[in-house]
């Protein structure tokens, strides 16, 4: 793994969702995904470090990458810097 993070992001495809592009393995094999917070609290151990970002509808892991869908009324630079800040913790 690299000792440095690099994350980008670009607008999905419905306005209340997110891709997360990193250079990270957030995976083992297979794509997960997570509708709530509860199920992202008993998920892997990336999906469970995710949990405690405020906002997050949905999020869907598959290698590097995240899609995330928000609450209507959470902001997208407070997520993205509390998952940037999540993924920093957890992977550093």
């Amino acid at each position: 793994m690299s000792e440095y993070i690099e994350i980008t992001t670009e607008e999905g495809d419905a306005i209340n969702s997110l891709y997360i592009f990193t250079n990270l393995r957030l995976t083992e094999d297979a794509v997960e995904e997570y509708d709530s917070q509860q199920a992202m609290e008993l998920g892997s151990p990336v999906a469970q470090a995710l949990s405690t970002v405020d906002g997050l509808r949905f999020i869907r892991l598959d290698d590097g990458d995240i899609i995330v869908h928000r609450e209507p009324a959470a902001d997208w630079y407070g997520i993205v810097e509390d998952i940037t800040a999540v993924l920093k913790d957890f992977f550093l």
